[in-house]
């Protein structure tokens, strides 16, 4: 539903200037009665302010599907080093001067993304109804409500996240961009959400593999967008980007093919079959007792020190000198 503003008809300069703006698709209401001035005519003109087209969301299965499909056309490539980036090469912050939704509406980019995604607006008098002076947002990064107050010291706690980030698309395709296009680029509302802003500061110029919103219910929709603006202009994902984004969808319900992941290599580990110990045999040897020396049949020894003595040890049974007492052991073999 649009949201429209009465004007009385001595006011119908101001109505022109602002139908001028664009037009808008948002159910929000706006607080016009302290914004614009009175008349007393009792003409009507009614001029519609401008707002962003609504982003892209991914709510079912078939959905998640149409984005992974979208993914794998994307070229898969290595980081480029981010030598020469500078946010002055996206133009200027919040230009309206762009060729995308809600460029050159007369409005800055920053509001209509304000207008767009808060609720309870309340504009700025003398903004020609672009400036939003108050509002409230439900965050889809955090999951929480986040009231919105336009000041120095409070207009930061709502801020515009590039869902893509400018850094990033730098480093994967950028580079070889007009200024045109990058400036597109930088405003184009489908690359742009309203957010808590320390959480947009703590996400930085992260992809998918590295920052994902704390809010895991909108992580389908984040990461759908990012593949609908990188295929829009042509920008390539690093394999872990992809790898990321895929599993996301999955998790949604997308029908992620075998071959759109890579293969983890089996990392499973196998028990050898333990080898049994050899059981240790000693070998058998026969004893061949060496010929006996010729020695006096009369030969006698009172024991094995005399044997010794005599270079006769040992004594096998039937050698000269042999007798029981000195074989202790009895197996045949005397002061061994």
């Amino acid at each position: 539903m649009s949201t429209r503003l009465l004007l009385g008809g001595s006011a119908s300069a101001l109505a022109l200037a602002l139908g001028a703006c664009g037009t808008t698709d948002t159910s929000e209401k706006i607080a016009a009665t302290s914004t614009l001035p009175t008349t007393t005519s009792t003409s009507q003109v009614e001029v519609t302010l401008p707002t962003a087209t609504p982003v892209v969301t991914v709510s079912s299965g078939p959905e998640a599907t149409e984005a992974l499909t979208t993914l794998n056309t994307l070229a898969v490539k290595g980081r480029a080093p981010k030598t020469g980036y500078d946010r002055a090469l996206f133009g200027q912050a919040w230009t309206d001067d762009v060729n995308v939704d809600s460029g050159r509406n007369g409005c800055d980019t920053r509001n209509d993304i304000l207008r767009r995604d808060l609720t309870n607006i309340a504009l700025k008098p003398g903004s020609n109804g672009c400036a939003v002076q108050s509002g409230t947002l439900a965050d889809p990064y955090t999951g929480t409500t986040i009231p919105f107050v336009r000041g120095q010291q409070t207009s930061s706690a709502v801020q515009i996240d590039h869902v893509v980030a400018l850094s990033d698309a730098w480093q994967k395709g950028a580079q070889q961009l007009s200024p045109a296009q990058r400036a597109d680029f930088a405003n184009d509302p489908r690359n742009l959400q309203a957010t808590d802003g320390p959480t947009n500061q703590q996400k930085g110029d992260g992809d998918a593999a590295t920052w994902l919103p704390p809010n895991r219910s909108y992580r389908c929709t984040y990461v759908a967008r990012q593949v609908e603006v990188k295929a829009a202009y042509q920008l390539w994902v690093t394999q872990a980007e992809k790898d990321a984004i895929t599993r996301v969808l999955g998790g949604c319900g997308a029908a992620v093919p075998t071959s759109s992941t890579r293969q983890v290599p089996n990392t499973r580990t196998s028990t050898a079959t333990p080898i049994p110990e050899p059981t240790y045999t000693p070998p058998t040897t026969t004893y061949t007792p060496p010929p006996a020396a010729e020695v006096p049949s009369s030969v006698y020894y009172s024991n094995c020190s005399e044997v010794r003595a005599a270079g006769a040890d040992p004594i096998y049974a039937g050698q000269p000198g042999y007798s029981s007492k000195l074989d202790r052991d009895g197996d045949g073999v005397a002061c061994e």
